[in-house]
Protein backbone atom coordinates (compact mmCIF):
# COMPACT_ATOMS: atom_id res chain seq x y z
CA UNK A 1 0.00 0.00 0.00
CA UNK A 2 0.69 3.34 0.00
CA UNK A 3 3.19 4.78 2.46
CA UNK A 4 2.37 7.97 4.70
CA UNK A 5 6.15 9.63 5.05
CA UNK A 6 7.67 12.56 6.71
CA UNK A 7 10.58 14.51 5.48
CA UNK A 8 12.44 15.80 8.49
CA UNK A 9 15.31 18.04 7.49
CA UNK A 10 18.23 19.15 10.23
CA UNK A 11 16.71 22.21 10.78
CA UNK A 12 13.61 20.27 11.95
CA UNK A 13 15.43 18.25 14.72
CA UNK A 14 18.71 16.91 15.53
CA UNK A 15 18.56 12.65 15.95
CA UNK A 16 17.46 12.82 19.94
CA UNK A 17 14.96 15.41 19.30
CA UNK A 18 13.35 13.36 16.55
CA UNK A 19 13.52 9.90 18.80
CA UNK A 20 11.43 12.46 21.62
CA UNK A 21 9.25 13.06 19.25
CA UNK A 22 8.44 9.19 18.39
CA UNK A 23 8.26 8.58 21.88
CA UNK A 24 6.05 11.22 22.35
CA UNK A 25 3.53 10.04 19.65
CA UNK A 26 3.64 12.80 17.90
CA UNK A 27 4.42 10.71 14.36
CA UNK A 28 1.60 7.83 14.98
CA UNK A 29 -0.91 10.12 15.71
CA UNK A 30 -0.27 11.84 12.40
CA UNK A 31 -1.29 8.26 11.00
CA UNK A 32 3.11 8.23 9.61
CA UNK A 33 4.80 5.08 8.97
CA UNK A 34 7.48 5.72 7.46
CA UNK A 35 10.28 8.48 8.76
CA UNK A 36 13.07 9.82 6.21
CA UNK A 37 15.33 11.76 7.38
CA UNK A 38 18.30 14.18 6.40
CA UNK A 39 21.43 12.51 5.58
CA UNK A 40 23.42 11.92 9.16
CA UNK A 41 27.09 11.74 7.84
CA UNK A 42 29.55 14.36 8.64
CA UNK A 43 29.28 17.24 6.85
CA UNK A 44 32.30 19.42 5.52
CA UNK A 45 33.79 21.81 8.49
CA UNK A 46 34.67 24.78 6.75
CA UNK A 47 31.76 27.32 5.20
CA UNK A 48 31.46 28.63 1.49
CA UNK A 49 31.17 32.10 0.39
CA UNK A 50 26.98 32.67 -0.66
CA UNK A 51 25.75 35.97 -1.39
CA UNK A 52 26.55 38.82 1.25
CA UNK A 53 26.96 35.29 4.00
CA UNK A 54 28.41 32.16 4.36
CA UNK A 55 27.29 29.07 3.75
CA UNK A 56 27.43 25.54 6.55
CA UNK A 57 26.45 22.29 5.86
CA UNK A 58 24.08 21.76 8.14
CA UNK A 59 21.64 20.07 5.96
CA UNK A 60 23.65 16.97 4.87
CA UNK A 61 23.79 17.14 1.52
CA UNK A 62 27.65 18.26 2.12
CA UNK A 63 29.51 14.97 3.13
CA UNK A 64 32.75 14.99 4.46
CA UNK A 65 33.23 11.01 5.63
CA UNK A 66 30.39 9.36 4.59
CA UNK A 67 31.00 6.74 7.77
CA UNK A 68 30.33 8.87 10.43
CA UNK A 69 28.26 11.04 12.33
CA UNK A 70 27.54 14.50 12.15
CA UNK A 71 28.33 15.73 15.82
CA UNK A 72 25.91 18.83 15.10
CA UNK A 73 23.28 16.00 15.03
CA UNK A 74 23.90 13.77 17.21
CA UNK A 75 26.09 10.12 18.33
CA UNK A 76 26.46 6.64 16.58
CA UNK A 77 23.96 5.87 20.26
CA UNK A 78 21.63 8.27 18.76
CA UNK A 79 21.17 6.45 15.41
CA UNK A 80 20.68 3.50 16.71
CA UNK A 81 18.28 4.85 19.30
CA UNK A 82 15.93 6.59 17.03
CA UNK A 83 15.72 3.96 14.17
CA UNK A 84 14.74 1.67 16.94
CA UNK A 85 12.09 3.67 18.98
CA UNK A 86 10.90 4.11 15.17
CA UNK A 87 10.43 0.53 14.91
CA UNK A 88 9.25 0.04 18.34
CA UNK A 89 6.01 2.51 17.38
CA UNK A 90 5.74 0.74 14.46
CA UNK A 91 7.91 3.29 11.99
CA UNK A 92 9.91 2.24 9.41
CA UNK A 93 13.08 5.02 8.82
CA UNK A 94 14.65 5.92 5.40
CA UNK A 95 17.51 7.56 4.92
CA UNK A 96 18.45 10.24 2.46
CA UNK A 97 21.83 9.05 0.57
CA UNK A 98 24.10 11.18 -1.83
CA UNK A 99 26.01 9.07 -4.24
CA UNK A 100 26.39 12.05 -6.88
CA UNK A 101 28.70 14.56 -5.36
CA UNK A 102 31.02 15.14 -2.14
CA UNK A 103 30.88 18.69 0.02
CA UNK A 104 32.46 21.78 -1.19
CA UNK A 105 36.08 22.37 -1.58
CA UNK A 106 36.85 25.17 1.38
CA UNK A 107 40.27 25.94 3.90
CA UNK A 108 39.29 23.19 5.45
CA UNK A 109 37.80 20.49 3.33
CA UNK A 110 40.70 19.97 0.42
CA UNK A 111 39.04 18.30 -2.66
CA UNK A 112 39.10 14.24 -3.59
CA UNK A 113 41.77 13.20 -5.61
CA UNK A 114 40.77 13.40 -9.67
CA UNK A 115 40.37 9.33 -10.03
CA UNK A 116 37.37 9.85 -7.47
CA UNK A 117 35.90 13.31 -8.33
CA UNK A 118 35.91 15.69 -10.97
CA UNK A 119 35.44 19.42 -10.43
CA UNK A 120 34.13 20.72 -13.86
CA UNK A 121 32.49 21.49 -16.24
CA UNK A 122 30.06 22.59 -14.55
CA UNK A 123 26.08 21.07 -16.00
CA UNK A 124 23.78 22.76 -18.31
CA UNK A 125 21.55 20.24 -18.45
CA UNK A 126 20.89 20.43 -21.94
CA UNK A 127 22.02 16.87 -22.44
CA UNK A 128 23.05 13.44 -21.32
CA UNK A 129 26.78 14.73 -20.81
CA UNK A 130 25.62 17.69 -19.09
CA UNK A 131 23.64 16.21 -16.56
CA UNK A 132 25.64 13.80 -15.77
CA UNK A 133 29.47 14.00 -16.55
CA UNK A 134 29.42 17.63 -14.89
CA UNK A 135 29.40 19.27 -11.38
CA UNK A 136 25.63 20.12 -10.66
CA UNK A 137 27.02 23.32 -9.26
CA UNK A 138 30.34 24.72 -9.12
CA UNK A 139 32.28 23.71 -6.62
CA UNK A 140 30.44 20.30 -5.77
CA UNK A 141 32.83 18.10 -7.18
CA UNK A 142 31.33 15.13 -8.87
CA UNK A 143 31.80 11.57 -7.66
CA UNK A 144 33.27 9.48 -10.85
CA UNK A 145 30.33 6.95 -10.89
CA UNK A 146 31.08 6.52 -14.37
CA UNK A 147 34.82 4.90 -13.65
CA UNK A 148 35.63 1.29 -13.14
CA UNK A 149 39.09 2.19 -12.30
CA UNK A 150 39.93 0.74 -9.15
CA UNK A 151 41.19 3.79 -6.84
CA UNK A 152 42.77 4.27 -3.50
CA UNK A 153 41.49 5.92 -0.55
CA UNK A 154 41.26 9.43 -0.42
CA UNK A 155 44.70 10.59 1.69
CA UNK A 156 41.71 12.63 3.90
CA UNK A 157 40.20 9.50 4.90
CA UNK A 158 43.09 8.02 5.10
CA UNK A 159 44.90 10.77 7.71
CA UNK A 160 41.81 11.30 9.26
CA UNK A 161 40.94 7.26 10.19
CA UNK A 162 43.96 6.70 11.68
CA UNK A 163 43.92 9.79 14.17
CA UNK A 164 40.68 8.24 15.10
CA UNK A 165 42.04 4.70 15.54
CA UNK A 166 39.65 2.85 13.04
CA UNK A 167 41.37 2.88 9.59
CA UNK A 168 42.91 -1.07 10.24
CA UNK A 169 38.98 -1.92 10.55
CA UNK A 170 37.43 0.20 7.58
CA UNK A 171 40.25 -1.26 5.27
CA UNK A 172 39.64 -4.50 6.20
CA UNK A 173 35.76 -4.18 5.96
CA UNK A 174 36.44 -2.75 2.17
CA UNK A 175 38.45 -5.60 1.48
CA UNK A 176 36.08 -8.38 2.53
CA UNK A 177 33.35 -6.25 0.32
CA UNK A 178 35.13 -6.67 -2.88
CA UNK A 179 36.30 -9.85 -2.43
CA UNK A 180 32.60 -10.91 -1.48
CA UNK A 181 30.57 -9.16 -4.37
CA UNK A 182 33.67 -9.27 -7.11
CA UNK A 183 33.12 -5.49 -7.64
CA UNK A 184 35.80 -3.45 -9.10
CA UNK A 185 37.24 -0.86 -6.39
CA UNK A 186 35.75 1.75 -8.24
CA UNK A 187 34.40 5.04 -6.32
CA UNK A 188 30.68 3.94 -7.17
CA UNK A 189 30.99 0.87 -4.96
CA UNK A 190 33.11 2.31 -2.13
CA UNK A 191 30.17 4.46 -1.47
CA UNK A 192 27.91 1.58 -1.94
CA UNK A 193 29.49 -0.37 0.59
CA UNK A 194 29.89 3.19 2.86
CA UNK A 195 25.53 3.54 2.49
CA UNK A 196 25.10 -0.18 2.93
CA UNK A 197 26.95 -0.18 5.98
CA UNK A 198 24.47 2.20 7.91
CA UNK A 199 21.26 0.08 6.94
CA UNK A 200 23.73 -3.51 8.35
CA UNK A 201 24.59 -1.25 11.65
CA UNK A 202 21.74 0.52 12.83
CA UNK A 203 18.53 -1.16 10.54
CA UNK A 204 17.49 1.38 8.15
CA UNK A 205 14.40 0.29 6.42
CA UNK A 206 14.97 2.14 2.95
CA UNK A 207 16.88 4.97 0.66
CA UNK A 208 15.73 8.33 -0.87
CA UNK A 209 18.10 8.33 -3.64
CA UNK A 210 19.52 11.79 -3.65
CA UNK A 211 20.22 13.28 -7.36
CA UNK A 212 19.06 10.29 -9.03
CA UNK A 213 19.20 12.01 -12.67
CA UNK A 214 23.50 13.10 -12.47
CA UNK A 215 24.18 9.92 -12.22
CA UNK A 216 24.27 6.84 -14.99
CA UNK A 217 20.73 5.16 -14.21
CA UNK A 218 22.47 1.56 -13.55
CA UNK A 219 24.12 3.10 -10.51
CA UNK A 220 20.80 2.48 -8.43
CA UNK A 221 20.28 -0.98 -9.23
CA UNK A 222 23.53 -2.19 -7.71
CA UNK A 223 23.13 -0.02 -4.86
CA UNK A 224 19.65 -1.71 -4.49
CA UNK A 225 21.29 -5.32 -4.65
CA UNK A 226 23.72 -3.65 -1.96
CA UNK A 227 21.24 -2.53 0.45
CA UNK A 228 18.96 -5.06 0.17
CA UNK A 229 21.83 -7.68 1.20
CA UNK A 230 22.84 -5.42 4.13
CA UNK A 231 19.13 -5.26 5.27
CA UNK A 232 18.48 -8.87 5.07
CA UNK A 233 21.76 -9.56 7.20
CA UNK A 234 20.89 -6.90 10.09
CA UNK A 235 17.15 -8.27 9.88
CA UNK A 236 18.45 -11.95 10.48
CA UNK A 237 20.85 -10.45 13.85
CA UNK A 238 17.83 -8.54 14.89
CA UNK A 239 14.60 -10.49 14.66
CA UNK A 240 12.98 -8.49 17.46
CA UNK A 241 13.92 -5.12 16.57
CA UNK A 242 12.85 -5.77 12.61
CA UNK A 243 9.07 -4.34 11.17
CA UNK A 244 7.83 -7.87 9.52
CA UNK A 245 9.24 -8.85 6.42
CA UNK A 246 8.99 -6.31 3.76
CA UNK A 247 12.03 -5.71 1.26
CA UNK A 248 14.81 -3.25 1.40
CA UNK A 249 12.19 0.18 -0.30
CA UNK A 250 13.82 2.74 -2.14
CA UNK A 251 12.50 6.15 -3.64
CA UNK A 252 13.97 8.37 -5.86
CA UNK A 253 14.75 12.42 -6.66
CA UNK A 254 14.66 12.22 -10.15
CA UNK A 255 14.60 16.10 -10.05
CA UNK A 256 11.82 17.32 -12.73
CA UNK A 257 9.91 13.74 -12.43
CA UNK A 258 5.90 13.90 -12.60
CA UNK A 259 3.79 10.97 -12.33
CA UNK A 260 2.59 11.52 -16.70
CA UNK A 261 6.47 10.57 -17.51
CA UNK A 262 5.58 6.93 -16.46
CA UNK A 263 8.39 5.05 -17.49
CA UNK A 264 9.39 7.32 -19.79
CA UNK A 265 11.91 9.84 -18.51
CA UNK A 266 13.68 11.73 -21.08
CA UNK A 267 17.55 12.95 -19.86
CA UNK A 268 18.29 15.27 -22.82
CA UNK A 269 17.74 13.14 -25.73
CA UNK A 270 17.60 9.52 -24.09
CA UNK A 271 14.40 8.08 -22.32
CA UNK A 272 15.08 6.61 -19.04
CA UNK A 273 13.24 4.25 -17.67
CA UNK A 274 13.39 5.20 -13.81
CA UNK A 275 11.06 3.11 -11.84
CA UNK A 276 13.08 0.14 -13.35
CA UNK A 277 16.38 1.16 -11.55
CA UNK A 278 15.76 -0.34 -8.58
CA UNK A 279 13.02 2.34 -7.25
CA UNK A 280 9.88 1.25 -5.56
CA UNK A 281 8.79 5.04 -6.00
CA UNK A 282 9.80 8.13 -7.57
CA UNK A 283 8.82 11.80 -6.16
CA UNK A 284 6.23 13.59 -8.16
CA UNK A 285 7.53 16.81 -8.49
CA UNK A 286 4.53 18.02 -10.76
CA UNK A 287 1.90 17.57 -7.52
CA UNK A 288 2.29 21.42 -6.59
CA UNK A 289 1.68 22.28 -9.97
CA UNK A 290 -1.48 19.45 -10.80
CA UNK A 291 -3.07 20.76 -7.09
CA UNK A 292 -4.56 23.92 -8.59
CA UNK A 293 -6.44 21.82 -10.54
CA UNK A 294 -10.37 20.27 -9.52
CA UNK A 295 -10.33 17.32 -6.44
CA UNK A 296 -12.05 15.14 -8.85
CA UNK A 297 -9.19 16.58 -11.80
CA UNK A 298 -6.40 15.43 -9.79
CA UNK A 299 -7.91 12.07 -8.21
CA UNK A 300 -9.00 10.60 -11.30
CA UNK A 301 -5.64 11.63 -13.57
CA UNK A 302 -3.33 9.69 -10.51
CA UNK A 303 -5.72 6.81 -10.05
CA UNK A 304 -5.61 6.54 -14.46
CA UNK A 305 -1.85 6.94 -14.22
CA UNK A 306 -0.95 4.76 -11.09
CA UNK A 307 -3.62 2.07 -12.27
CA UNK A 308 -2.56 1.86 -16.21
CA UNK A 309 0.65 3.00 -17.43
CA UNK A 310 2.36 2.81 -13.80
CA UNK A 311 0.81 -0.06 -12.42
CA UNK A 312 3.82 -1.79 -11.15
CA UNK A 313 5.23 1.08 -9.56
CA UNK A 314 4.21 4.06 -7.39
CA UNK A 315 4.87 8.05 -6.73
CA UNK A 316 5.90 10.31 -3.49
CA UNK A 317 3.47 12.91 -3.45
CA UNK A 318 4.61 16.40 -1.83
CA UNK A 319 3.37 19.80 -1.88
CA UNK A 320 6.38 21.30 -0.05
CA UNK A 321 10.04 20.41 0.51
CA UNK A 322 13.38 21.05 1.29
CA UNK A 323 14.97 22.08 -1.62
CA UNK A 324 11.96 23.60 -3.67
CA UNK A 325 11.71 26.86 -4.07
CA UNK A 326 8.63 27.15 -5.27
CA UNK A 327 5.71 25.19 -3.07
CA UNK A 328 2.10 24.90 -3.23
CA UNK A 329 1.02 27.53 -0.99
CA UNK A 330 4.26 29.23 0.77
CA UNK A 331 2.58 31.35 3.38
CA UNK A 332 0.06 28.68 4.74
CA UNK A 333 -3.32 30.42 3.46
CA UNK A 334 -5.10 27.30 2.41
CA UNK A 335 -3.03 24.74 4.88
CA UNK A 336 -6.41 22.32 5.01
CA UNK A 337 -6.96 22.41 1.36
CA UNK A 338 -3.35 21.11 1.27
CA UNK A 339 -3.67 18.53 3.97
CA UNK A 340 -6.96 17.31 2.16
CA UNK A 341 -5.30 17.14 -1.33
CA UNK A 342 -2.03 15.77 -0.49
CA UNK A 343 -3.46 12.76 2.13
CA UNK A 344 -5.92 11.73 -0.42
CA UNK A 345 -4.44 11.93 -3.44
CA UNK A 346 -3.30 8.53 -5.33
CA UNK A 347 0.30 7.57 -4.76
CA UNK A 348 2.45 7.65 -1.61
CA UNK A 349 2.54 11.26 0.55
CA UNK A 350 4.98 13.18 2.48
CA UNK A 351 4.54 15.53 4.97
CA UNK A 352 7.60 17.79 5.49
CA UNK A 353 8.29 18.81 8.58
CA UNK A 354 6.17 22.00 9.12
CA UNK A 355 3.43 21.17 6.76
CA UNK A 356 0.88 20.40 9.53
CA UNK A 357 1.29 22.83 12.10
CA UNK A 358 1.37 25.62 8.91
CA UNK A 359 4.88 26.75 9.36
CA UNK A 360 5.59 29.44 6.61
CA UNK A 361 7.97 28.66 4.13
CA UNK A 362 9.48 32.57 3.16
CA UNK A 363 11.61 33.47 6.43
CA UNK A 364 12.64 37.21 6.22
CA UNK A 365 16.43 37.76 5.89
CA UNK A 366 16.73 33.99 4.40
CA UNK A 367 17.94 33.14 1.44
CA UNK A 368 17.51 30.06 -1.03
CA UNK A 369 17.05 26.71 0.62
CA UNK A 370 17.71 27.88 3.75
CA UNK A 371 13.66 30.01 3.50
CA UNK A 372 12.01 26.33 3.64
CA UNK A 373 14.54 25.24 6.11
CA UNK A 374 13.59 27.52 9.42
CA UNK A 375 13.35 25.87 12.63
CA UNK A 376 10.04 23.94 13.45
CA UNK A 377 7.75 26.29 14.97
CA UNK A 378 7.13 24.68 18.33
CA UNK A 379 6.06 27.97 20.17
CA UNK A 380 3.40 28.43 17.32
CA UNK A 381 1.95 24.99 17.91
CA UNK A 382 2.08 25.65 22.00
CA UNK A 383 0.61 28.49 21.51
CA UNK A 384 -2.20 27.68 19.05
CA UNK A 385 -0.51 31.01 17.17
CA UNK A 386 -3.41 32.44 14.58
CA UNK A 387 -2.08 31.80 10.71
CA UNK A 388 -4.31 34.04 8.94
CA UNK A 389 -7.79 32.50 9.47
CA UNK A 390 -6.63 29.61 10.86
CA UNK A 391 -5.04 28.29 14.30
CA UNK A 392 -2.10 26.38 14.00
CA UNK A 393 -3.99 23.57 16.21
CA UNK A 394 -6.66 23.22 14.50
CA UNK A 395 -4.57 22.95 11.00
CA UNK A 396 -2.68 20.14 12.71
CA UNK A 397 -6.23 18.48 13.76
CA UNK A 398 -7.07 18.32 9.74
CA UNK A 399 -3.88 16.63 8.98
CA UNK A 400 -4.27 14.49 12.08
CA UNK A 401 -7.71 13.09 11.07
CA UNK A 402 -6.60 12.61 7.49
CA UNK A 403 -3.78 11.03 8.00
CA UNK A 404 -5.15 8.53 10.69
CA UNK A 405 -7.46 7.53 8.18
CA UNK A 406 -4.91 6.94 5.36
CA UNK A 407 -2.89 5.20 7.93
CA UNK A 408 -6.46 2.53 8.29
CA UNK A 409 -6.83 2.60 4.97
CA UNK A 410 -5.12 1.37 2.27
CA UNK A 411 -7.32 2.24 -0.78
CA UNK A 412 -7.19 5.95 0.17
CA UNK A 413 -3.16 5.78 -1.28
CA UNK A 414 -3.37 2.49 -3.44
CA UNK A 415 -7.05 2.11 -4.39
CA UNK A 416 -8.97 2.76 -7.58
CA UNK A 417 -10.81 5.98 -7.64
CA UNK A 418 -14.01 7.10 -8.80
CA UNK A 419 -16.06 9.46 -8.53
CA UNK A 420 -20.13 9.07 -7.06
CA UNK A 421 -21.38 12.48 -7.61
CA UNK A 422 -20.48 16.07 -8.38
CA UNK A 423 -22.01 17.66 -5.75
CA UNK A 424 -21.35 17.63 -2.91
CA UNK A 425 -18.02 15.86 -4.38
CA UNK A 426 -18.18 12.39 -3.04
CA UNK A 427 -15.74 9.37 -4.54
CA UNK A 428 -15.46 6.37 -3.44
CA UNK A 429 -11.74 3.97 -3.65
CA UNK A 430 -11.35 0.09 -3.82
CA UNK A 431 -7.91 -1.31 -3.16
CA UNK A 432 -8.24 -5.77 -3.41
CA UNK A 433 -5.08 -8.12 -3.61
CA UNK A 434 -5.03 -11.36 -3.38
CA UNK A 435 -5.18 -11.22 0.71
CA UNK A 436 -6.37 -8.08 1.21
CA UNK A 437 -9.25 -6.06 0.41
CA UNK A 438 -10.43 -2.23 1.53
CA UNK A 439 -12.80 0.27 0.36
CA UNK A 440 -13.78 3.54 1.41
CA UNK A 441 -15.98 6.59 0.80
CA UNK A 442 -14.95 10.45 1.25
CA UNK A 443 -17.33 13.10 0.67
CA UNK A 444 -16.14 16.97 0.42
CA UNK A 445 -17.35 20.11 0.73
CA UNK A 446 -20.72 18.99 2.81
CA UNK A 447 -22.42 21.84 4.42
CA UNK A 448 -21.71 22.22 8.21
CA UNK A 449 -24.92 23.56 8.97
CA UNK A 450 -26.82 20.38 8.47
CA UNK A 451 -26.44 16.81 8.32
CA UNK A 452 -26.22 15.38 4.88
CA UNK A 453 -26.62 11.93 3.87
CA UNK A 454 -23.59 10.45 1.62
CA UNK A 455 -24.69 8.04 -1.52
CA UNK A 456 -22.41 4.94 -0.17
CA UNK A 457 -24.61 2.25 -2.32
CA UNK A 458 -22.00 -0.32 -4.39
CA UNK A 459 -19.30 0.21 -1.50
CA UNK A 460 -20.99 -0.58 1.45
CA UNK A 461 -24.11 -2.38 2.22
CA UNK A 462 -27.38 -1.54 4.01
CA UNK A 463 -27.53 -2.31 7.52
CA UNK A 464 -23.66 -2.47 7.86
CA UNK A 465 -22.07 -0.08 10.44
CA UNK A 466 -19.37 2.69 9.10
CA UNK A 467 -17.82 4.83 10.84
CA UNK A 468 -16.74 8.35 9.79
CA UNK A 469 -12.59 9.49 10.85
CA UNK A 470 -13.27 12.73 10.71
CA UNK A 471 -15.80 13.26 13.50
CA UNK A 472 -14.88 9.82 15.28
CA UNK A 473 -19.31 8.86 15.15
CA UNK A 474 -20.61 5.85 13.48
CA UNK A 475 -23.89 4.91 11.48
CA UNK A 476 -25.68 2.37 10.10
CA UNK A 477 -26.30 2.54 5.72
CA UNK A 478 -30.00 2.47 4.99
CA UNK A 479 -30.89 3.01 1.16
CA UNK A 480 -27.70 2.85 -0.04
CA UNK A 481 -26.76 5.75 2.09
CA UNK A 482 -25.28 7.05 5.37
CA UNK A 483 -25.69 9.67 7.55
CA UNK A 484 -23.88 10.57 10.64
CA UNK A 485 -25.04 12.68 14.26
CA UNK A 486 -22.33 15.14 14.08
CA UNK A 487 -22.19 17.60 10.96
CA UNK A 488 -18.60 18.46 9.31
CA UNK A 489 -17.05 19.78 6.17
CA UNK A 490 -16.13 16.16 5.07
CA UNK A 491 -16.34 12.96 6.10
CA UNK A 492 -14.13 9.39 5.38
CA UNK A 493 -15.93 6.57 5.55
CA UNK A 494 -14.72 3.50 6.24
CA UNK A 495 -15.87 -0.52 8.05
CA UNK A 496 -13.62 0.29 10.99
Amino acid sequence: SAPLLAELDARGEDLAGITAKIKEGYFNELGVNAIWITPPVEQIHGSTDEGTGRSYGFHGYWARDFTAVDANLGTEKDVRELVETAHAHGIRVLLDVVMNHTGPVTDKDPVWPSDWVRTGPTCNFKDVRGTIDCTLVKNLPDIRTDSNKAVALPPMLVEKWKKEGRYEREVKELDDFFKRTGYPRAPRYYLMKWHADWVRKYGFDGFRADTVKHTEPGVWKDLKKVASAAYEDWKRANPSKKLGDTPFYMTAEVYGYAIGHGHAYDLGGMKVDYPKQGFDSLINFAMKTDAVNSYEQLFSEYSKALHGPMKDSSVLNYLSSHDDGAPYDPMRERPYETATKLLLAPGAAQIYYGDETARLLKVEGAEGDATLRSFMNWDELAANAQRGLNRVRDVREHWLKLGRFRQAHPAVGAGVHQMIQHYPYTFKRTWETKDANDRVVVALDLPADKPTAVPVAGVFMDGQTVRDWYTGTTAVVKNGKVQFPVTAKLALIGLN
